[in-house]
């Protein structure tokens, strides 16, 4: 997602993760949960209220926008057209000695 995608939010979209899923393997969904917040000083700054289920409310700033699109099918090919690419699991895995 752009920045100017971003700005044009509105309460109640939605807009999907590019890497993290659901149980049935549909990309993550989130909504809009208020007015998106600019900053007149310093014009790439940005922030968005999310919410993710019941409980879990969150803030999307301007170095996550690349994880997240406004289409689903395009997260759901994981927004490689976009740049953004899987980063590998670091944590959990054996480190070989």
């Amino acid at each position: 997602m752009t920045l100017a995608e971003a700005a044009a939010l509105r309460h109640g979209q939605t807009v999907y993760h590019c890497s993290k899923r659901n149980a049935d393997g549909t990309p993550m969904r989130a909504r809009v949960m208020g007015r998106v917040k600019l900053w007149k000083r310093n014009p790439a700054r940005i922030e968005v209220p999310m919410k993710h289920g019941m409980y879990d409310p969150f803030r999307l700033n301007e170095g996550q926008l690349s994880s997240w699109s406004l289409d689903e099918e395009r997260a759901a090919r994981g927004c490689r057209e976009a740049g953004v690419y899987k980063i590998p699991k670091l944590f959990g895995a054996r480190a070989r000695r």
